[in-house]
């Protein structure tokens, strides 16, 4: 019948650092209405069955972002996330602290990377001199300029999206999806008088280190969609300075690479993106390539409807430039 609870069986990552010799998953049972979120099954754990559990939370309706964790693999906020459908489509609930961020005890991590990227951007308004405020009041903007930036506002600070990202994993160089979502919102503000800088820093500063899987955006509770900011940073960088980076250069290059026979002329690409000094380093790799695959050194064929395919770019050309 609608309404009737369900059993939830709950796997809890437990781990105190210095004190456990390692982390360990403690099953718990708890009888539950299917439409529970998982924080909820989780303080009724920690009220009922082991009071020992360690978690943080703090307002329980998706606005403090504090209940961010790995529910089945996935980041998300755990007041917004039903029980029902988990254990309907995994058969179990697993739940794990965030990743990129180490653990403080069970499901608390010290978030002092994410945070540090953060301030590392400088999210506050620079204003410009030549363009100061009018005493008193802000400086207007017109709906159209705020539009720019209307979803950044609504991000939470949760960390979901940075738990879920392969590339902090990666790179510790690159800042995360937040933090570059959160410059967007600055440079184009038209108020600030630091975009062409902030743009200029963040092209050597792991802009380019995005893996464009979009895992930020499928994490984000409140549809901040951090990889399509990113994207458009990059072209921002792009239209700014150049692609004098070598990112830059190479989604560059991919794009007008494609563009001359509708697929990639590999070593070409290659080239484009290091330099003729820069691909030295690589040749081991190449020949090691060219012996598995030699015809990544011809030129490739054009496509059969190769002139849709220029249709397209030239669209996405008058796009670009309005």
């Amino acid at each position: 019948m609608p309404g009737a609870s369900v059993s939830v069986p709950l796997e809890v990552y437990r781990y105190r650092p210095g004190v456990d010799p390692a982390p360990e998953y403690r099953r718990y049972q708890v009888e539950l209405a299917p439409h529970t979120p998982v924080l909820s099954a989780l303080l009724k754990v920690r009220a009922e069955l082991d009071p020992t559990l360690t978690l943080r939370y703090s307002c329980r309706s998706a606005i403090c972002g504090s209940c961010a964790m790995r529910i089945n693999s996935k980041s998300r906020l755990a007041c917004e996330t039903p029980v029902g459908p988990e254990v309907e489509r995994h058969g179990r609930i697993v739940v794990e602290p965030m990743g990129n961020q180490p653990v403080v005890r069970d499901l608390v991590v010290d978030q002092a990377p994410f945070w540090q990227e953060y301030e590392r951007i400088e999210p506050h308004l620079k204003v410009d001199p030549r363009h100061p405020m009018p005493e008193g009041r802000p400086n207007p903007m017109t709906p159209a300029q705020v539009e720019r930036f209307r979803e950044t506002p609504r991000c939470i600070a949760c960390a979901a999206c940075y738990s879920a990202c392969p590339a902090v994993a990666a790179d510790p160089a690159f800042p995360g999806p937040m933090a570059l979502a959160k410059l967007y919102r600055f440079v184009v503000d038209p108020r600030d008088g630091a975009t062409q800088d902030r743009l200029v820093r963040i092209q050597t500063e792991g802009l380019w280190l995005c893996l464009r899987c979009h895992l930020c955006t499928e994490a984000c509770p409140k549809d901040v969609r951090p990889s399509e900011r990113i994207r458009d940073l990059k072209e921002l960088a792009i239209a700014a300075q150049g692609a004098t980076e070598r990112g830059s250069r190479h989604a560059v290059a991919f794009k007008e690479n494609v563009r001359t026979a509708g697929t990639l002329h590999e070593s070409r690409l290659v080239r484009q993106t290091y330099g003729v000094v820069g691909m030295l380093p690589q040749l081991p790799h190449g020949l090691a390539i060219w012996r598995k695959k030699p015809e990544v050194a011809k030129r490739p064929r054009p496509i059969e409807g190769l002139e849709e395919l220029e249709k397209i770019y030239e669209a996405l050309d008058d796009e670009g430039a309005r």
